[in-house]
């Protein structure tokens, strides 16, 4: 237990993954295929016929507890994390384009991508549970915490790959006025799953001189593993299955994009406004190792249960063995089990507005906001975000200052350039560099038109 908190936890914290990706570059006056992965129906305002990406990347994490100079100091993270009573949350989130091409053809465009993904997530753990847990072992006192959450405290790890095919339209072109609409249908290959959650957990944690167990507790318990995260969840190289199942899902994103053009320069514009819903589908685990099993916990309050068993416990697996040992079988219920089981994508809605002050300078405004509720154990978490980015931009070079908040590092500031094909930037290396940061990232990339 102590293992599972701590370890995907700390994975997620020094493993440095982002979570709006490619924020800046993706609304770049420049189109091409990240522009069409935030918005498919861009794919038509590419600005030469065909497009070809070769490798891009983006990683960082978010989290309300740690900030960037805890993380380089490395010093009692384990406490940091739990101190205070707001629950622990951490995001982590990558994404990686592999090989690339999309072309234009008359008012159509074409496009298909590939993707590979990576998400870990501590959803609200309580403070005081992990503090117990992490701490208690150590003490040589009598000590009881109470636990009385509603929530639904989850680890969650996913990883997937993707193949895309995106088309888009243009519906309207005018001298001054053309509208795009677009869709991207991808199929999707799980890799690898991993979830513990604990629904409205309530009790108290009795710590005796070391001897640290649950008295007087109940909740909603899922566990579920799927690939080479039902193994040992401290190896960050079970991390990079990406498309070891074949397909076993669908999703789909849907998009219009508006343009006041400039009538006086065909490669540049007054506004260009988009507003996309993504990440519409599902994928479903099928591995031999398989499992997704949920308990009901009750200890009533002349038992209690053993968490010092858990401590070693390096793997889901060995998590689920404990929960099914006969010893332990007063305490937890078996209310349902099967092996292949459906986890649903994180459905957003993506809006932004790209508008040029004079020649060379833009601002744009976007917002990420999530449709699925992250407290379901079957879902893969994302975050809301929102950002403003101003921007100088020419043909070959563009410089870009993004400015953001999101819900659970609040607000970041970093910084992007563009070269031809080439860019690199950070949503938040300015606000990390000023140790209050609570997220760190980068991404970068290259990809060509011709």
């Amino acid at each position: 237990m102590k293992n599972l908190i701590l370890s995907l936890a700390l994975i997620t914290a020094f493993s440095s993954y982002s979570q709006e990706h490619f924020s800046g570059i993706s609304t770049s006056k420049r189109g091409g295929l990240l522009n069409a992965n935030n918005n498919p129906a861009e794919l038509v305002n590419m600005n030469t016929k065909f497009e070809a990406n070769i490798f891009n990347f983006s990683l960082g994490m978010a989290n309300n507890k740690l900030t960037f100079s805890d993380l380089v100091s490395g010093d009692n993270l384990e406490d940091k994390i739990f101190e205070g009573d707001e629950a622990v949350n951490l995001r982590l989130d990558a994404q990686i384009l592999g090989p690339s091409f999309a072309f234009k053809y008359q008012k159509w465009g074409f496009g298909i991508t590939s993707i590979a993904n990576i998400k870990a997530n501590a959803i609200n753990v309580d403070s005081k549970l992990g503090d117990a847990i992490q701490n208690g072992e150590l003490s040589n006192i009598f000590s009881q915490t109470m636990i009385s959450s509603n929530d639904n405290q989850r680890l969650n790890a996913t990883t997937w790959g993707e193949l895309g095919f995106t088309i888009a339209r243009n519906l309207i072109d005018l001298p001054k006025h053309k509208l795009n609409v677009g869709a991207n249908l991808r199929l999707l290959f799980p890799g690898a799953y991993a979830n513990f959650s604990a629904d409205n957990l309530n009790g108290t944690i009795v710590n005796n001189f070391g001897d640290i167990s649950l008295v007087d507790a109940s909740a909603n318990i899922n566990i579920a593993y799927a690939g080479v995260l039902a193994d040992d969840y401290n190896d960050q190289g079970n991390y990079n299955e990406f498309f070891s199942q074949g397909i076993n899902g669908f999703a789909t994103d849907i998009a219009v994009n508006y343009r006041w053009k400039d009538e006086n320069d065909t490669n540049s514009y007054r506004l260009n406004a988009g507003l996309s819903i993504k990440n519409m589908g599902s994928m479903t685990f099928k591995s031999d190792n398989n499992l997704s099993k949920n308990y009901i916990l009750n200890v009533d309050n002349f038992e209690s249960l053993d968490l010092n068993q858990f401590e070693n416990a390096e793997s889901l697996s060995e998590i689920e063995a404990i929960l099914n040992d006969p010893a332990n079988a007063a305490y937890f219920q078996s209310t349902s089990s099967t092996a292949d089981y459906t986890v649903k994508l994180p459905t957003v809605i993506n809006a932004y507005a790209d508008v040029r002050l004079t020649k060379k300078w833009f601002v744009t405004g976007s917002i990420n906001q999530k449709v699925s509720d992250d407290s379901e154990s079957d879902v893969i978490t994302t975050q809301n975000s929102y950002t403003l980015i101003p921007r100088f931009t020419t043909k070959w070079f563009e410089a870009y200052a993004p400015l953001a908040a999101n819900e659970i590092s609040g607000f970041t500031s970093g910084i992007g350039f563009r070269l031809s094909g080439f860019f690199i930037g950070s949503n938040s290396v300015f606000t990390a560099l000023a140790d209050s940061g609570k997220q760190a990232d980068l991404y970068l990339g290259v990809r060509f038109g011709f």
